[in-house]
């Protein structure tokens, strides 16, 4: 039942230019890149970190990276390293399916907390226009009517922004930045869906408790548009926290994390092919009956009208002829 209802109000979601996907490494993963858990062995190798001793287990990946930038004085060179070896080829890109879903989806606002630029290069590839934005000056220059793609935690192109080391993460966590800012206003008129995540990226977790308790605060709980995520294997204690934050967990129906997202993107797809075609022929009808009603209202009367005029008469009839269909 939760699994078509996710449907529905996501696909009403895009429909109404009111939905947000926020894009986990999982989906990074599935052309190749590698997990966080790889990164952080380069970044233990780098370091000449042996991780055989318990010393290395007790640290966290923030803690890690916090030391890389220590001993090097910067993150820069990591950075490099990454641009170079997490480039996956376009003719790539266009063989993903799962980034051919997530661009045909058309969601208004794509945000996600990869580095890698794999998100942008499947819409240049796809032929898709987007704007890309990973800090304030983007947000003052976005244009209007794209497809927004949100670097949350940053990208290579300012490696010094980027939230990595242990440092990063608590800056955030007063989620007043002008991305946290960015997101709480689009979050707060928008459906979200959750893909590529795993919960225990404690990030994630700390943003949806933020979420939840900002809405709580209102006092206004029962306006929160829906809030989904897809998992392939969550457990009960993963589903009643995450409930207890207003998240409703859609598990998968694949064999594997990436086969169950791909047939949830899929069906999600062919919803909104069938809520764009029966829109499309309701215009159609629409404009016909207008153009009729139009004609007949030259017969009672030569006066000349005015393109305006037509239009508006005709965005009114469309909008009662659509508020019509809805009801049936």
């Amino acid at each position: 039942m939760q699994y078509q209802e996710a449907i529905r109000s996501l696909t009403d979601a895009v429909a109404r230019r009111q939905a947000i996907l926020f894009v986990g490494a999982g989906v990074s993963m599935s052309v190749g890149l590698p997990s966080w858990e790889s990164l952080i062995a380069h970044i233990q190798s780098d370091l000449g970190i042996d991780c055989s001793t318990n010393d290395c287990h007790r640290s966290s990946y923030q803690e890690i990276a916090e030391f890389y930038r220590l001993k090097h004085g910067s993150i820069c060179p990591l950075v490099e390293w990454m641009s170079q070896e997490w480039r996956v080829d376009p003719d790539c890109l266009r063989k993903s399916h799962l980034h051919r879903l997530i661009v045909d989806a058309d969601f208004p606002f794509i945000y996600t907390t990869n580095y890698d630029a794999n998100l942008e290069a499947a819409y240049e590839a796809f032929g898709k226009p987007y704007v890309k934005i990973t800090g304030a000056a983007d947000l003052a220059a976005a244009l209007p009517g794209l497809t927004q793609i949100i670097k949350f935690h940053g990208d290579f192109s300012n490696p010094e922004g980027l939230v990595i080391t242990e440092s990063d993460y608590f800056d955030r966590l007063s989620f007043d930045a002008p991305m946290d800012i960015k997101f709480r206003g689009d979050a707060f008129a928008s459906t979200l869906l959750f893909v590529g995540y795993s919960m225990t990226d404690l990030n994630i977790r700390f943003l949806l408790h933020r979420l939840w308790k900002t809405w709580r605060d209102t006092g206004q709980e029962r306006a929160r548009p829906p809030l989904y995520i897809v998992m392939h294997d969550a457990d009960d204690v993963q589903k009643h926290v995450l409930d207890r934050w207003g998240v409703t967990v859609i598990e998968g129906r694949g064999g594997n994390a990436e086969e169950s997202l791909l047939l949830f993107l899929q069906e999600l797809k062919n919803s909104l092919a069938a809520q764009r075609a029966s829109c499309g022929s309701a215009d159609v009808l629409t404009f016909s009956r207008a153009s009729r009603q139009t004609k007949s209202d030259k017969l009672v009367s030569d006066e000349p009208r005015s393109c305006s005029t037509t239009a508006s008469s005709l965005q009114g009839t469309s909008v009662a002829a659509f508020d019509e269909a809805s009801k049936t």
